[in-house]
């Protein structure tokens, strides 16, 4: 019974995504990547830098699908600050390895965090 359930979970998961409009799909990926920045941060003080790591891995491939999916003609100047803030990030991930500093990798998560409620509030959600 428990896999069945679980199937129909993922199948309700990912039917929500497929139809959910772009909108809702910005706000699900920057979820998606608080929740993984959370991890890696939690993994890093716990002194699990092989998860931590994974995590960040997984928080930079959204950061990286929402940089490359900017619309710079129809988005302008709003696209163009997206990208240097999504660069910024990644250094700033960069140097949060680099010094093991989880305290950054909650930096980047509480910018991004920000970002994501504009786009919740701009889509409704």
């Amino acid at each position: 019974m428990a896999t069945y359930v679980g199937n129909q979970t993922t199948a309700y998961r990912q039917q929500s995504i497929l139809t959910a409009p772009p909108g809702r799909l910005v706000v699900m990926l920057y979820d998606g990547c608080l929740r993984f920045l959370h991890q890696s941060a939690h993994a890093l003080r716990e002194g699990d830098r092989t998860t931590s790591l994974a995590r960040m891995r997984r928080a930079e491939a959204i950061i990286d699908e929402l940089t490359v999916t900017l619309d710079h003609e129809r988005g302008g100047i709003i696209a163009s600050r997206l990208q240097g803030i999504y660069l910024f990030c990644r250094r700033h991930l960069m140097e949060a390895w680099r010094a093991n500093d989880a305290d950054k990798i909650e930096q980047v998560a509480s910018l991004l965090g920000e970002l994501r409620e504009a786009w919740a509030e701009i889509e409704g959600s």
